[in-house]
């Protein structure tokens, strides 16, 4: 990574330390909403970031304190995806991500499998119709595939990674049956994961 990142950049992203460092360092930033998908270095320079962008930079910064850099995408039906950085620990996983909603973000690598960690955002997945709405997950994709087109330091959009994300294949977090006892979310779960959201 040395041969990608300035040294300032580096010693940023190892000051780090931990994957619950890393989430720290998100949970400070601003949350925006605009359409864009910056690199970590974009995101090192400008402060803040979304959804998508914090996943990227995440990943970056995972892979310099050690891990390979990971995402997964959870994908939802009549809302949008939500992108997850993930690490594992002893052979649990756990999770960097920042959302515009409540309780989407940072897991503890307590997880024994994928389908674990992704069920975790279950509850609190859901739309403006209360509707709860996280459907399936990906595999794990590995960043370093897109080494050769400079995702981490890129000063262009990092369109390639989600358009990649797109074309994967997704497993199911609920069987047929399940559906029909999925319920809409109380209205004081509602408002507690709406808060801090931003409308604009």
């Amino acid at each position: 990574m040395a041969d990608v990142f300035t040294a300032s950049e580096l010693r940023k992203l190892r000051s780090l330390r931990t994957p619950h460092g890393v989430q720290r360092f998100l949970d400070d930033m601003p949350y925006h909403l605009a359409m864009t998908a910056w690199s970590p270095r974009r995101v090192l320079r400008e402060r803040t970031a979304h959804c998508l962008e914090a996943a990227i930079f995440g990943a970056a910064a995972l892979r310099a304190i050690g891990f390979p850099p990971l995402l997964l995408d959870l994908e939802a039906e009549n809302d949008t995806d939500h992108v997850l950085a993930v690490y594992r620990v002893r052979g649990h996983w756990g999770a960097v991500a920042k959302s515009n909603y409540a309780f989407l973000g940072y897991r503890e690598p307590i997880f024994r499998t994928l389908r674990e960690l992704a069920l975790s955002y279950f509850e609190a997945y859901f739309n403006l119709r209360r509707d709860r709405t996280l459907r399936t997950y990906s595999n794990p994709v590995d960043l370093r595939r897109f080494d050769a087109r400079d995702w981490m330091t890129s000063e262009k959009d990092v369109w390639f990674i989600p358009e990649y994300l797109l074309t994967i294949a997704h497993r199911p977090l609920l069987e047929p049956w399940m559906r029909r006892y999925v319920h809409r979310l109380d209205a004081r779960s509602f408002k507690a994961g709406l808060t801090g959201h931003r409308w604009k």
